[in-house]
């Protein structure tokens, strides 16, 4: 792909066209702009033949690959990746098998338990069948496993015995259609780790979902109501009692590990350009991953555009870095 200005589509979901307008969307133009590239937004609906139509005219020189979903169901994110590849197409973030194993959370905890990565134990419960790894003990967490943002996670979500646990199993499947995860719940400290990289991947730094204001008698888990507010409307007093910080009394050496742990799981997933994984730490310091995103949320105020600032790459920066990273995976 030739040097200087550069044709982008930046694809992304229709939904971010709903008012409010996602910001992301505006922002990301202006910083390709400030680069030297022209900027042309496409939107996947929910049909495949005028996408490919839109896709190849005209020729884009590189796709930004903003669709996290596809007919609304985060389990078909990879498929677009995956059409993208069917039309030879450059594209950044990562390719059909790192989103499919980090789309399905029960896959994730399987490839980085043969990594050595440490996640918390779990079971998949589906229609009468169960697939166990181990011994679990409560309190339980359970979630759809190939949801993101939080979605099918609430305070219910924890479960402390076995009347809870079968009634949030049957309600969870009902809703989702899908199998679902049951896992230990790790009481500790979340943080949301930054990864940028290819042939050399580093470690942004760290960021915290700090719960000190959180409601009194609630598990600290960042369920739908702490991220999006209690209608998605961002109030209530779990979205209010959540703030995401950067911490500074963590020692150099847990710091490095749980970078090390947020890489090495990049690296697993074969993951690609940037992503952001998430982590808890118990008060013992032990390390587990809870999950992994791809191609992660970009807006200006979100946590791995904040940790790329904090390490020294602004806004226009960051994302000159990720067009160079997909760009250079193509010339290889």
């Amino acid at each position: 792909m030739r040097r200087g200005f550069v044709k982008i589509t930046v694809l992304h979901i229709k939904d971010a066209l709903d008012p409010p307008v996602d910001p992301l969307l505006d922002q990301l133009d202006a910083a390709l702009a400030q680069n030297g590239h022209t900027t042309r937004r496409l939107a996947v609906d929910d049909s495949v033949e005028p996408l490919l139509w839109d896709l190849t005219n005209p020729q884009p020189d590189l796709v930004f690959n903003l669709a996290e979903s596809f007919r609304g169901r985060s389990a078909l994110e990879s498929n677009v990746a995956a059409l993208l590849n069917l039309l030879d197409l450059r594209y950044t973030g990562s390719s059909p098998t790192g989103l499919i194993l980090a789309g399905d959370k029960t896959l994730t905890k399987k490839v980085l338990a043969f990594h050595g990565i440490q996640s918390a134990k779990f079971a998949t419960m589906y229609r009468g069948q169960s697939d166990w790894v181990g011994d679990i003990n409560f309190p339980l967490l359970v979630k759809p496993p190939q949801e993101d943002a939080s979605l099918g996670i609430t305070q219910k979500s924890v479960v402390n015995d076995v009347k809870e646990l079968l009634d949030v199993i049957s309600s969870t499947q009902q809703e989702y259609q899908s199998p679902v995860l049951v896992e230990e719940f790790i009481d500790g400290r979340e943080f949301y780790v930054g990864v940028i990289g290819n042939s050399r991947v580093e470690a942004l730094p760290l960021i915290e979902l700090d719960f000190s204001k959180f409601p009194a008698g609630l598990p600290k888990i960042a369920s739908w109501e702490a991220k999006w507010g209690d209608d998605g409307d961002e109030k209530g007093a779990q979205f209010e009692g959540t703030q995401s910080i950067f911490p500074t009394d963590l020692s150099e050496e847990l710091t490095k590990k749980i970078q090390q742990v947020a890489v090495d799981s990049f690296q697993a997933l074969r993951l690609r350009d940037y992503a952001r994984i998430d982590i808890r730490v118990t008060a013992k310091e032990q390390i587990y991953v809870i999950e992994a995103n791809p191609n992660c949320y970009l807006e200006q105020k979100s946590e791995f555009a904040r940790a790329a600032a904090k390490g020294g790459l602004e806004y226009p920066a960051l994302i000159a870095r990720i067009v160079e990273l997909a760009s250079g995976r193509y010339s290889q």
